[in-house]
């Protein structure tokens, strides 16, 4: 097992109880964080495209606002054209306001096919949708100035269903909107998660699972998406604290556990805790 798994949950410890659990589970300390740096370009690369890693981290991702961290998105299979055609053109997708960003000579070159339309031309393709194939085509044709349009064109008039699940799992979909296209309809949530659409980091450290690979997701998020990984970690901080706490013991069972609990972040911590 990799400490870097173990490392997420013990940020979340009390300061003066890590260095204890670390010498009872027989761990180095933990490495300053500070210059921590992406992997080599196509380790990182087949990271984010694996299907363990949801789709909203490469949102994440993108909203730090770093070249070379959005040269990982862009050359992952995690986003469609358009967002690709936002990442060559250097937007920001953190502060929307600010200048556009460095691209890279990689990113600049490399072959892609953006479908170049309206946003009149757009609602129209989303107008035509029959199928779920159809509504990924079309929702592919949306770019980051079109969104109003489309959410104006379903308020006056609901866009097909595919259409609209197609738009919901886009990961760059506006929230609001995203929230109102699925209100109501029974298997939005399901399907959201399916899809890899996760609201807020909180949401991904309570609800989903096996643990082991939560964790190593939030591990890696030291070099891909540290602001939202200090979101998670204050959600697993009461958790840790209350559940393990200083509990050498508790600590060695969840490490034992860990490599093959299926269950979620806090179904392990309760687990170690009530074996302990």
């Amino acid at each position: 097992m990799t400490d870097a798994r173990l490392d997420v949950l013990l940020s979340a410890a009390e300061p003066g109880d890590e260095q204890r659990i670390r010498e009872r589970l027989g761990l180095p300390g933990r490495e300053p964080e500070s210059g921590v740096g992406p992997p080599a370009l196509w380790s990182a690369v087949r990271w984010i495209s694996s299907a363990r890693v949801p789709a909203a981290v490469a949102l994440w991702m993108l909203e730090c606002d770093r070249p070379e961290i959005n040269e990982i998105v862009f050359m992952g299979a995690r986003v469609s054209p358009a967002v690709r055609r936002d990442i060559r053109l250097g937007l920001p997708f953190g502060d929307r306001t600010a200048e556009p960003l460095p691209v890279s000579r990689q990113v600049r070159t490399a072959r892609t096919d953006f479908a170049d339309t309206d946003a009149d031309g757009a609602v129209a393709a989303l107008r035509a949708v029959t199928s779920m194939k159809a509504g990924r085509t079309a929702a592919a044709l949306v770019r980051r100035e079109h969104w109003d349009a489309v959410d104006a064109a379903d308020r006056e008039r609901p866009l097909p269903g595919y259409a609209r699940w197609a738009l919901a799992i886009r990961i760059d979909c506006p929230h609001a909107l995203r929230e109102r296209l699925g209100a109501g309809h029974p298997s939005f949530a399901y399907r959201m998660r399916q899809a890899g659409i996760i609201s807020r980091p909180g949401t991904y450290v309570r609800e989903w699972g096996p643990a082991c690979e939560v964790l190593e997701v939030l591990a890696a998020g030291r070099w891909a998406f540290p602001s939202r990984l200090r979101e998670a970690r204050a959600e697993l901080r009461p958790l840790v604290r209350e559940g393990l706490g200083g509990n050498t013991e508790a600590w060695a069972v969840a490490a034992q556990l860990l490599p093959t609990f299926a269950g979620t972040v806090p179904e392990l911590v309760v687990t170690a805790g009530a074996v302990a």
